[in-house]
């Protein structure tokens, strides 16, 4: 046991700016309210280089927090994610009566997103799920209009259906153990109920209902965050506890066929945008929940999903900043793209193929490992189905993709320097990390 609190410095840091956010969007001017995105930028900027500077341990703290490298990869992703949220949140909020309560609701989410990860409890696990959630919740409806209206409270319904489902699984795996710490031989229903709610999290099947309606729902800013940064968490913590708690990789394994091959299946006609890119979420979480069914089986499960997971924010990010700088959601408005704005159109194509898995992006690397991961734990079915869906989700891609170069429409201009980021920061990533796989 450690009981030293600089273990938790990277949380603490988000919690820091989350309250002195709080305190200064209090007293600041309306004009002025930008201030707090800095505070709360400069929180995350610290809590990344606190991440950076620890990197390495391995401990446990308080007997219910694990401090390893899956905790610290997902410090620096979920920091590196929320800064480009933050970003896009920015532009907006600003002159909102309360923009600094949105800074503010991303910085707790994000800290409850993080916890998910580390948590080596599960009482622990329910109190992160909850504080990962309910700002969620509360961004979502932010804009009080009739459609974020509705989909917030779809949004909150399923949560809290799939949270009380999971306390019951808490309930259940204490009654057979007498303990709260991960352990073991947990009974399948708890096993059951225990996914739950961090498959909702994660966009799985079947608690995946809420997340085209958020995406859609939600402003654009909103909806990149919701469909992104708690997934970095979910799949952390649903790894932990298939290392620890499941054995029941088949389960999982086919939980991961019917999500990508569903996400897959309802992402082909979509003519709205954020529509396409969520149930392209809910594809992603299938791969990413390849590793998962894996854990404990194959030495390559916990490399894939870190680095997965991590590719997919930063590239699932860039395109949504693409819609944002575009502000459209209309399939057909991207006709001519390329012609009026060739840098938000290139951003786009990187992060569209990069989705795919095409080289040089940082996504491909991810599923090259993912692959190899399923195969080497035994399941080269599951490989293979995943490779099946990679290839049909070139169709409703391509179909964003065509045109946008293609077409003849009057494509809105736009600027996206968050896309173009994003963009390079996936080709950076995925070139460096082929590199390394080469050169061992």
């Amino acid at each position: 046991m450690n009981d030293n609190p600089l273990d938790l410095l990277p949380e603490l840091l988000i919690l820091a700016g989350a309250v002195i956010g709080l305190l200064a969007g209090m007293f600041l001017p309306r004009d002025r309210q930008r201030i707090v995105a800095w505070i709360c930028a400069l929180a995350l900027a610290g809590s990344l280089a606190a991440t950076v500077a620890a990197a390495g341990r391995d401990l446990m703290a308080y007997e219910a927090y694990a401090v390893d490298p899956l905790t610290t990869v997902a410090r620096a992703t979920v920091a590196v994610a929320t800064l480009l949220a933050l970003w896009l949140a920015a532009g907006w909020a600003r002159g909102a009566a309360r923009e600094a309560e949105v800074y503010v609701l991303i910085m707790l989410s994000a800290l409850g997103t993080v916890v998910l990860a580390g948590a080596d409890d599960l009482l622990v696990l329910v109190a992160a799920y909850l504080l990962a959630s309910i700002p969620a919740y509360t961004l979502v409806a932010f804009a009080k209009d009739a459609q974020g209206t509705e989909a917030a409270l779809k949004y909150y319904l399923m949560g809290a259906f799939m949270g009380v489902l999971m306390l019951a699984g808490v309930t259940l795996v204490y009654g057979a153990a007498g303990t709260t710490a991960y352990r073991p031989g947990a009974p399948v229903v708890a096993v059951i109920l225990l996914l739950a709610g961090l498959l909702f999290k994660a966009g799985g099947v079947p608690a995946h209902f809420w997340l085209p309606d958020a995406a859609e729902g939600a402003s654009r800013p909103v909806a990149a965050f919701v469909t992104t940064v708690p997934k970095i968490g979910a799949f952390v913590a649903l790894f932990r506890l298939a290392e620890d708690v499941f054995r029941e990789p088949l389960l999982l394994a086919l939980i991961a066929t019917a999500t990508m091959t569903l996400g897959n299946l309802a992402a082909f006609y979509q003519d709205n945008v954020r529509r396409l890119l969520a149930y392209s979420s809910i594809s992603q979480a299938g791969y990413l929940l390849v590793p998962v069914a894996v854990a404990g089986r194959s030495d390559l499960a916990e490399p894939a999903l870190l680095f997965y997971v991590a590719a997919y924010a930063i590239t699932n990010l860039g395109a949504f900043a693409v819609v944002q700088a575009a502000g459209t959601d209309r399939l057909s408005d991207y006709a001519g793209l390329a012609r009026r704005s060739p840098w938000p159109a290139a951003a786009l194509v990187v992060c569209l193929l990069g989705l795919v898995g095409t080289p040089p992006t940082a996504v491909f690397v991810g599923k090259l490992l993912v692959f190899a991961a399923a195969w080497d734990g035994g399941y080269a079915w599951l490989a293979v189905l995943a490779a099946v869906n990679t290839v049909a989700s070139v169709f409703y891609y391509l179909r964003w993709i065509r045109p946008v170069f293609a077409g003849e429409g009057a494509a809105p201009k736009a600027r996206g320097w968050p896309a173009l980021v994003a963009a390079a920061g996936s080709v950076a990533l995925g070139m460096a990390s082929g590199a390394l796989l080469l050169m061992r």
